[in-house]
């Protein structure tokens, strides 16, 4: 794989794509945290049994603190019998907005995998669903995997093959009116991707990439991310499949816009309120409301704890590609010409004949052409 990455990394230098990647937009640094998002005080719009809290009653609560280490740890309140609205939380919604980024998140601890809650990272636009929505991890109750969702106004579908992402697809509409709102959503199996299973191997990292022509998700448990993820310049186009895609049947300029980013942690409401009844209600008994009005100490693990939060943006003349369609012809271009060399100089140093004919361009295969050529010089290695 090192040896295909070397070739089109050529190819694309010579093409004047090299360097044209992302760059540093935003760093929500804990320095300056909490002043980048606005404290959503607002009624729950999912019907959550849930308060959401102005910034100094969070403060003042324990809800939110920079600790010394510089993580920043954004909790709920589990030491009083919640009332009114709901069990006391917080929502940040981010000041700046974005069409087109490179997010990237790694967490030290993630509140999900709890009987009641419904935590989220995820963001929006305005006039919702209008301009979309792409959650990032989300999960309800007990679930010990990730969900990861597209959300639109009708004419959106993720049609890609599955062998383009790691991820088992639940549902490829991404329209809202249709599947009670399921989204085009696929879980990641790894179960180390969400609630107790991630918290335990200590944390990880998310990279959601949204672009003109696609929108995808990757996840790297603890100490696996590649090391560019971190970088001042990090390529997405070197980290392998991700666990979510969202590209072919949706023109993303028309549904994705102006988004705000989006930190919460919910309880019960349409999702987790619904699905009550399975086990937590087995082990609990009662409503969703009723557990997590009277037991507040069932959520004292219910927190985000950030490491560090980076958005990038496009370089100017990568963007400009993007926005005046030129890009798709150029990159196809230099993946097509570093194909062919790898496969050639792989024929005359190590005797490779070439990927099977079943995988061909229209199967979405480059990388499967790419992952065949490195299992054949992986095979002569050993």
């Amino acid at each position: 794989m090192y040896f295909f990455t070397l070739l089109i990394t050529a190819a694309l230098a010579r093409l004047g794509l090299a360097q044209r990647w992302y760059t540093l937009q935003d760093d929500y640094s804990s320095s300056n945290f909490f002043n980048m998002f606005n404290f959503q005080t607002e009624n729950d719009p999912t019907g959550g049994y849930v308060n959401y809290v102005d910034q100094g009653t969070a403060q003042n609560g324990g809800m939110i603190s920079v600790q010394s280490s510089g993580q920043v740890y954004i909790g709920v309140d589990h030491t009083n019998t919640a009332s009114g609205r709901g069990r006391n939380s917080v929502r940040l919604e981010s000041k700046n907005t974005y069409t087109h980024a490179l997010v990237v998140l790694s967490l030290a601890h993630m509140p999900g995998g709890i009987c009641g809650t419904w935590p989220a990272f995820w963001m929006f636009g305005p006039q919702w669903p209008a301009s979309g929505e792409i959650d990032i991890i989300e999960g309800v109750n007990n679930a010990n995997t990730n969900s990861m969702t597209g959300h639109t106004t009708p004419g959106c579908s993720a049609t890609y093959p599955a062998s383009a992402f790691t991820g088992a697809e639940l549902s490829s509409d991404c329209d809202t009116a249709v599947n009670n709102n399921q989204g085009c959503s696929t879980v990641d199996p790894d179960s180390r991707s969400y609630g107790a299973g991630f918290n335990a191997q200590g944390g990880g990292v998310y990279a959601m990439e949204w672009t003109t022509y696609y929108i995808q998700v990757f996840f790297w448990p603890a100490g696996a991310a590649p090391a560019d993820v971190f970088s001042d310049n990090p390529e997405p186009w070197t980290w392998g499949e991700p666990a979510f895609l969202l590209q072919g049947g949706c023109d993303i300029d028309a549904h994705f816009a102006n988004h705000q980013i989006v930190f919460d942690n919910t309880f019960c409401g349409s999702w987790a309120g619904a699905a009550w009844g399975g086990s937590c209600a087995a082990q609990y008994g009662g409503s969703c409301n009723a557990f997590v009005q009277d037991n507040p100490g069932a959520f004292a693990d219910s927190y985000w704890l950030v490491d560090s939060l980076k958005v990038y943006s496009m370089q100017g003349s990568f963007k400009r590609d993007v926005d005046e369609g030129g890009l798709e012809g150029r990159e196809a271009e230099a993946e097509a010409e570093a194909e062919a060399e790898a496969e050639a100089e792989a024929e005359a140093a190590f005797g490779y004949q070439g990927p099977p004919r079943n995988i061909t361009k229209e199967e979405g295969a480059p990388a499967r052409r790419r992952r065949h050529l490195g299992e054949h010089l992986r095979g002569l290695k050993a």
